[in-house]
């Protein structure tokens, strides 16, 4: 009998770097976290230090072996996800500052930065070819903003700079000494033309990037390969840093989100093979969430990524929705309340999160006040979620957050409505994606969930409410560290491919389906006003710009 086969997933986050060990059958056999220094010099700069990541992943990986009671040498394949993070290094690999502080060790923009909100403007205004594959407007959270603000704000860095690498890229980069880019980061955040396997020069001399074009784009990879392929096996400095064997076969990175896509969307469903995509929409959410389609065949929405060609299944068109504060949403209204402090010195004295104490208060609250249904107690509070600007369908990231409805109760009761509200605002967020997607040739009925938002039952419960559709919680609730892991079994040769292994590895545990006619009225309701909020946001700034 053949010893067990395990294979290992590295997922990089906003805060932490996180390791999963998993069988050939996909069940995890251990896991850890470390975390990761976040910097934030000024408003709207978000940094962090590649060499910080590494190092916590050389502890995540440690911990998860641990945990597994394994040795390095028992893993025989790994893959590697992260946030879409643009990392800037110098000819030595060393790293070179994005930073206003010009301080080397920062150098990286997180995703989630928006300092390059002005560049994204020029750009889009442009209107190039090239933006069609992008739902016609580019975001600040993508690179070529992001390197067109080092080349006007930061010369000497861009000057320096050997390779720009998205952050996943760095990671198999730094695992395997092979400068090789994945479908998914060139082709989702880079404006690579997967399709015809090709960067398009004029898009980069239109926007003042003419300069990577004269180069053969060397800084941004030419060396453009799909998930599944082995980018190539691990060195033994690499090995020595992880905790592991020299000689493992590293694979293709990806996309944290899409990571966890690659974890959901294939679980066999009912009667439908796993290739059919066409009602299924992937989930993931963190501190963003992203939602993910696939089709056999592009799909072009205005607002909403893609279509991106081979840049989750192979060979298929991905469609990816967005939110751009979801997790991060609901820390900043919680936090920032008055009763705060006293919810969570309440949840440390029980054992137990601020968000499950919220959640026994509104389910209190709701049977107190002989409510049909806890999603009525919103009735006449509403907020409109984009506090960090619109991703999806709006693609606008000047828009801001709006509350309506607040009354002078600051006690803990207030605080759970407040948060009951907020959820619902970003749930409804969800349903505008889908119905956009929708009306473009999806039939999207059922949300395939995972992330640190979907462990929250009045999360899941509001989602499947205002969306009208069924949601599948995976057996493995660390999907994203699966789809890492499946990328490492397929690169190994323990799976023949992606689409394989997709299947084999993962399986439904739970299913929430919404509620019955009186809940869906309600949310058709709340869902009008969600639409008003933003024709009133815009009607603002109308009546200010005004003269």
């Amino acid at each position: 009998m053949s010893a067990p086969r395990y294979v290992l997933g590295v997922d990089v986050g906003t805060g932490s770097v996180r390791a999963g060990i998993f069988d050939e059958r996909g069940v995890r056999a251990g896991m850890a976290v470390a975390p990761i220094q976040l910097f934030r010099p000024a408003p709207d700069f978000v940094e962090q230090s590649s060499e910080d990541i590494w190092n916590a992943a050389g502890l995540a990986v440690r911990g998860a072996l641990a945990q597994a009671g394994l040795r390095g040498d028992q893993i025989s394949g790994i893959g590697f996800d992260a946030t879409c993070s643009l990392v800037v290094l110098d000819a030595n690999d060393k790293p070179v500052t994005v930073s206003p502080t010009g301080n080397d060790a920062q150098n990286v923009i997180v995703w989630m930065d928006h300092r390059a909100v002005a560049q994204a403007e020029r750009i889009n205004a442009g209107r190039h070819a090239v933006l069609r594959y992008v739902g016609s407007v580019i975001s600040p959270e993508m690179q070529t903003p992001k390197l067109l603000w080092l080349k006007e704000y930061a010369p000497q860095s861009f000057a320096r700079a050997t390779r720009f690498l998205d952050l996943p890229d760095f990671l198999s980069y730094r695992a395997t000494g092979r400068d090789t880019r994945s479908l998914c980061t060139t082709v989702c955040k880079w404006t690579y033309l997967g399709q015809e396997q090709r960067w398009d020069a004029d898009y980069f001399r239109a926007i003042g990037l003419g300069l990577l074009a004269e180069e053969q784009f060397q800084r941004i990879g030419n060396e453009v390969r799909a998930m599944g392929e082995a980018v190539g096996r691990l060195t033994p400095q690499a090995a020595d840093e992880l905790g592991l064997a020299a000689g493992i076969a590293v694979g293709v990175s990806i996309i944290d989100a899409h990571a966890g896509a690659l974890g959901l969307l294939g679980v066999p469903l009912d009667a439908s093979p796993a290739s059919d995509f066409n009602t299924r929409l992937a989930l993931i959410g963190g501190t963003s969430s992203c939602h993910m389609a696939v089709s056999a065949e592009p799909r072009f929405i205005d607002g909403i990524w893609g279509p991106y060609y081979s840049a989750l299944v192979p060979g298929s068109w991905l469609t990816e929705g967005g939110q751009s504060a979801t997790g991060a949403l609901l820390d900043h209204v919680v936090n920032n309340h008055a009763r705060s402090p006293e919810l969570r010195a309440c949840a440390e004295a029980n054992g137990t999160s601020i968000y499950a104490l919220l959640n026994d208060v509104v389910a209190n609250k709701a049977r107190s006040a002989t409510a049909s249904f806890p999603a009525a107690l919103t009735h006449a509070l509403h907020v409109y979620p984009d506090f960090h600007g619109n991703r999806s369908p709006r693609a606008d990231p000047t828009l801001r957050g709006m509350i309506s409805g607040l009354r002078q109760s600051d006690d803990i009761a207030a605080l759970a409505v407040l948060y009951l509200a907020t959820i619902q605002a970003i749930a409804h967020g969800t349903r505008h994606i889908i119905d956009t997607m929708n009306q473009a040739g999806f039939q999207i009925d059922t949300l395939i969930a995972c992330g640190g938002d979907t462990k929250n039952p009045v999360f899941v419960r509001e989602h499947a409410d205002a969306s009208g559709c069924r949601i599948l919680l995976p057996r493995e609730p660390e999907a994203v560290l699966l789809g890492s892991a499946v990328l490492g079994a397929v690169a190994s040769g323990d799976r023949a491919s992606v689409l394989d292994a997709m299947g084999a590895m993962n399986a439904v545990a739970t299913e929430v389906r919404p509620g019955g006619a009186a809940v869906a009225a309600y949310h058709a309701r709340k869902h009008a006003v969600f639409q008003r909020l933003y024709a009133d946001q815009r009607a603002y700034a109308e009546l200010m710009t005004a003269r």
